[in-house]
């Protein structure tokens, strides 16, 4: 089965919910990222998923502009992140320790 296909399996698994349109995303982005070229296809999806939530559903991007580091960005949107991956019927939740991609 190549990638794309396995990465998108993980992807329904980890987000069941998750609209297509951002589904073809993450998904592009875990293809597209050299730094996840080499992870299981579940690591690659969960990472890119945690990226994506982060970087669009949330303020965080705006956190860093303002002046915020990155340690203290993530403890502030992490409860938004949790409530999109909630609704999107992920059973996993961030903790704030996944590495980013």
């Amino acid at each position: 089965m190549p990638r794309r296909q396995d990465i998108e399996e993980a992807l329904r698994h980890l987000a069941p919910n998750i609209p297509d349109h951002e589904s073809a995303v993450v998904a592009d982005h875990a293809l597209d990222s050299r730094g996840l070229r080499t992870a299981s296809p579940e690591e690659a999806a969960w990472l890119s998923l945690v990226s994506y939530v982060r970087h669009v559903m949330t303020d965080y991007d705006d956190l860093l502009a303002e002046g915020y580091d990155v340690d203290s960005a993530r403890f502030f949107v992490v409860d938004d992140m949790n409530e999109v991956l909630e609704g999107w019927g992920a059973r996993r939740r961030v903790s704030g320790e996944e590495r980013e991609v």
